[in-house]
């Protein structure tokens, strides 16, 4: 199997997504991430714990699952933080972190959860990540290494739990079965076994993530779309990374 990590003094990422736990991201934006991977873009993930209070699965596991995952959908780089699981509260020392990410890898677009997601650690990473982002792009702020400041193009949000109106979506419908696959690495969290706990995401989770993307898909006009939020407006004229069309 290729590995997925290059060194990443090598990389400058297009895209840096980052969930609270490994899965979070895939949830979220799986298959846009597919997308822009295989138009060429380098893409990037962070977990910001090891989801070490999961009821299935191990911290070993979960990284093996991760790893197939980020392969399954074209990631360059993956990974992971040491933060607390259940344990995402705004902290310097968290924020310090989440910028040294940043400068490390500089990408244009940032993504995180949507803050009003019903589990508390998604939201607490969209505020430190937030946070990082403004920070990040401070000359004098100081992050671990000394890395040089850099201003990230765009902040948006991605949707794990919910079902909230989007302020826009991406066409995945030709990358959905990229995105379930990816989904489907983490054996230990979406498929019910006689040894699982029962929780929601082992009793038909990946199939509700799918009809809500044909939901998404359908508001527009095609099969199936992933919903975003974002805090500042789009420039129409131009795509993502501000190219124009």
């Amino acid at each position: 199997m290729e590995e997925v990590v290059k060194q990443m003094e090598q990389i400058k990422l297009d895209i840096l997504a980052f969930g609270a736990h490994a899965d979070d991201v895939e949830i979220g934006m799986g298959g846009s991430i597919a997308k822009y991977a295989d138009n060429g873009k380098n893409i990037g993930i962070c977990d910001l714990t090891k989801a070490e209070l999961s009821s299935n699965g191990t911290v070993a596991i979960r990284q093996m699952e991760a790893k197939e995952a980020a392969e399954i959908l074209g990631v360059v780089t993956r990974e992971t933080l040491d933060l607390p699981d259940r344990g995402l509260f705004y902290n310097q020392e968290y924020i310090r972190k989440v910028v040294h990410v940043i400068r490390k890898y500089r990408p244009a677009l940032v993504f995180a959860p949507y803050y009003k997601d019903r589990h508390p650690d998604h939201g607490g990473c969209a505020r430190l990540v937030e946070e990082a982002v403004f920070s990040a792009g401070i000359k004098n702020y100081d992050s671990e290494e000394g890395l040089p400041p850099h201003k990230v193009q765009n902040l948006f949000f991605y949707m794990i739990n919910g079902f909230h109106e989007p302020d826009f979506v991406i066409d995945v419908s030709s990358y959905l079965e990229k995105k379930i696959a990816s989904l489907q690495a983490y054996k230990s969290q979406f498929t019910k076994t006689d040894q699982s706990f029962n929780t929601p995401l082992v009793n038909g989770y990946v199939d509700m993530i799918q009809a809500r993307e044909r939901l998404f898909g359908g508001q527009v006009g095609i099969t199936y779309a992933e919903g975003f939020k974002q805090k500042k407006p789009l420039i129409m004229n131009y795509d993502l990374f501000g190219e124009e069309q």
